[in-house]
């Protein structure tokens, strides 16, 4: 097989483990953004849907949820019974879930809430006291920042997940921090993530997703296998204890000679993804040397959302 090919779907590999808030604001990235890695389940189906009639239809399987726990949110319950085939597994979720947030992920939720509060002091969002309040964020933020990934708003009030995997400088990043600190990282991102995803949600009275923009220019090294080891581990825990946030899966800027195989490289996504997966191209995405304009012009940024729009509706016909 063509190097170019396998460099690629080494890439594609470790870009399925990014996943995916803003209260109307982005969080987390570099200044003023949000970062998380992606996602791997969830019902793209419900995107947008009416938070009001989804409870309603929902109502059994909700109730049986808040037995378990009444610390959770009905947002979150909704989310629990939305995403998996049937009662017990729902609630065998929620369970892992809440003994995870009393125990051993009991830190990184504390500090993803004080954080938030602390950041939206005075009605604005002060994104470095989201960033800053990371664990490990000293030796993580200098190597993710707006120049490979950061989180739009769209205009139906969901997220967009913009990552170009090949712009982080993974070995030099996984030579100052172990897998496990990175792997806390990302659940810190997704907590934070979620907190303002719930509260657009009831806010908006519709269900907010955040569909993913995984951009593969640039590619040219193996990614490393510790960085990849990271994500995946996230990307399953995210699937565990964030369900139903996921919304369509976007592989862009797929290089020409990789775009006859798409029939091959589709199956190696869990089947919950190839439902709300596309394969297309985003000049305008493919123009940018890195990401950051995307954040800081109102041009660049306008026109990708319309691209990422035009996407999202060829994948929803």
């Amino acid at each position: 097989m063509n190097t170019s090919i396998i460099l690629v779907l080494f890439w594609l590999n470790a870009t399925t483990a990014f996943v995916g808030g803003g209260g109307g604001r982005p969080a987390i990235a570099g200044r003023g953004q949000l970062v998380q890695m992606q996602a791997t389940s969830t019902t793209s189906s419900v995107y947008g849907a009416d938070v009001k009639s989804l409870i309603s239809a929902n109502r059994a399987r909700i109730d049986s949820l808040a037995s378990i726990s009444a610390d959770v949110s009905e947002i979150t319950l909704l989310r629990f019974a939305l995403a998996f085939p049937n009662q017990a597994e729902a609630n065998r979720a929620l369970r892992d879930t809440v003994a995870w947030r009393k125990g051993v992920g009991k830190s990184i939720v504390n500090s993803a809430a004080e954080a938030v509060e602390k950041a939206m002091i005075g009605g604005g969002w002060d994104n470095d006291a989201v960033r800053d309040a990371a664990p490990h964020a000293a030796a993580i933020n200098r190597y993710i920042s707006t120049k490979n990934i950061l989180t739009l708003s769209s205009d139906d009030g969901g997220l967009v997940y913009v990552i170009r995997a090949s712009a982080i400088k993974d070995k030099e990043l996984m030579s100052r921090v172990s897998v496990s600190q990175l792997v806390d990282f990302f659940l810190y991102v997704k907590e934070v993530h979620s907190l303002i995803a719930n509260a657009r949600s009831e806010r908006s009275g519709k269900l907010c997703g955040v569909i993913f923009a995984n951009d593969i220019s640039g590619v040219r090294t193996f990614p490393d296998r510790r960085f990849s080891e990271a994500l995946t581990a996230s990307s399953q825990q995210y699937e565990k204890l964030y369900p139903s946030m996921a919304g369509p899966t976007m592989i862009l800027n797929l290089p020409f000679v990789l775009q006859a195989f798409v029939g091959l490289i589709k199956p190696l996504f869990p089947k919950s993804v190839q439902s709300r997966l596309i394969f297309e191209s985003a000049p305008i995405l493919a123009s940018l040397k890195e990401l950051t304009p995307l954040s800081t012009n109102m041009d660049s940024r306008k026109s990708f959302l319309a691209e990422v729009k035009r996407l999202q509706l060829k994948i929803m016909k």
